[in-house]
């Protein structure tokens, strides 16, 4: 247990050290009971902590920033003084919590949950959901007056989009858990339970083999000699451009390659723009990613997508595989190259993200088995990969012949093992 005189210095050089517990702590040596916390995230926190009635008690002063060092002692030194006169600052600050809003919950339960538990783009889904539908119509409520009634009529505000009336249950059900593990509200009084979700359809597209060698095709054109674009004649700078047969714009080569990684490994597109040279193993055809939507992840590369690693330039002080425009740093999206190809490759309606769906559909259809499947995506849940499974048609289609053969053979007179035709072609052969 860390202990130093609190002040600006020995805060500044606070930081948190793996392996560890979520909150490392320093003691002050001049207020027994005065102490700050870091985070993995660097965020610090004072606290006064005191025994009463023989429990260890603890209560939350500041983050440093708003708080000084000199001004979080004296206050955890007047906490401290009114336990020793018998009060109770921690049922107080119970109480005072209890009449918190919904929105002073939610601002605690981003910064303090959130920020440090969730991975950056879920942080900015939750507050995006918060923003939108929980603080305009419950924001102003007592987080422990929010009733089922409440939350029901604000699911069916959102009928007409399903998926997301369903998300914000969910964020509001953690944030309630999370009110309730700091003292705000009663975690069996959770108003989100018996509150049914609506179904949600999947949206799972995928492509076929005439699609594919459309994608092909295009993308080979937009590296080499560039994909056509349109302009709108009636403007005045449109007598300007260059001839309709001259309009071609070249896509960039690490775009290219992005879609052909993601379609070759079925990885999500941030694990592709985020991977760097250092996670690649060439030798045995694998990408280390430390960090995934899922944890620590191994994508498997086939031969195509080494193929597609090698023909990559790499750039020097650059160690993302997918280089962006800003130096040292990797693409950020591959919007507008993906309208382009999806508009001259004819893909209408498809989603970056439904080249990953592309890749577990030829995986299910070649009855590589949904366990490999799940393994190559990288799910953590076996149900995930399920969805998949009516693409694997391949024993269903044996089994179906096999039955059909032999109730025609049955139905000719033949012994069941005997070879037939299908059973259109012996009906017609027979002039039924």
């Amino acid at each position: 247990m860390a202990r130093e005189k609190i002040n600006k210095r020995a805060v500044d050089a606070l930081n948190w050290r793996p392996p560890g517990p979520p909150q490392q702590f320093l003691w002050d040596t001049a207020l027994r009971g005065f102490g700050v916390y870091v985070l993995a995230s660097g965020q610090k926190t004072y606290v006064a902590q005191f025994r009463r009635e023989g429990r260890s008690q603890r209560v939350k002063i500041g983050p440093h920033g708003a708080f000084t060092p000199d001004k979080a002692r004296a206050e955890a030194a007047r906490i401290l003084g009114r336990v020793a006169h018998g009060e109770d600052p921690a049922a107080e600050r119970r109480e005072r919590r209890a009449a918190r809003t919904v929105n002073a919950v939610a601002d605690e339960f981003l910064a303090d949950h959130v920020d440090e538990l969730r991975k950056p783009r879920t942080a900015i889904e939750y507050r995006r959901l918060i923003d939108l539908h929980i603080r305009p119509t419950l924001g102003r409520s007592l987080m422990r007056d929010v009733k089922r009634a409440e939350l029901a009529s604000l699911r069916a505000d959102l009928r007409e989009t399903p998926i997301m009336a369903n998300r914000v249950l969910a964020v509001f059900g953690s944030m309630w858990g999370y009110a309730a593990r700091v003292g705000d509200v009663d975690a069996d009084a959770n108003p989100v339970r018996g509150i049914e979700r609506y179904r949600e359809q999947g949206r799972e597209r995928f492509l076929t083999t005439a699609e594919l060698a459309r994608l092909g095709a295009v993308l080979e054109e937009g590296e080499t000699v560039g994909l056509p674009y349109a302009i709108d004649e009636t403007k005045t700078t449109a007598k300007h451009a260059p001839k309709s047969e001259n309009r071609r714009v070249k896509l960039d080569g690490f775009a290219v390659a992005a879609i052909l990684l993601l379609l070759l490994t079925g990885a999500r597109l941030r694990e592709i723009l985020g991977a760097e040279w250092s996670q690649v193993d060439f030798e045995r055809g694998i990408l280390f990613l430390p960090d995934s939507k899922t944890g620590r992840k191994p994508i498997y590369l086939s031969t195509a997508a080494l193929a597609v690693l090698a023909a990559l330039p790499r750039i020097e002080g650059n160690p993302h595989i997918i280089a962006g425009a800003k130096e040292g740093a990797p693409r950020t999206d591959l919007a507008k190259p993906w309208a382009a190809v999806k508009r001259a490759a004819r893909l209408e309606g498809v989603r970056l993200h439904d080249l990953r769906h592309s890749f577990a559909s030829f995986g299910a259809g070649a009855s590589l088995g949904l366990p490999i499947v799940g393994k190559l995506l990288g799910h953590s849940q076996a149900a995930t990969t399920q969805r998949y499974a009516h693409l694997d048609t391949d024993p269903l289609r044996r089994a179906i012949d096999a039955i059909g053969a032999t109730i025609t053979a049955a139905m000719d007179g033949k012994p069941s093992g005997e070879v037939v035709p299908l059973p259109g072609a012996n009906r017609r052969r027979h002039g039924k």
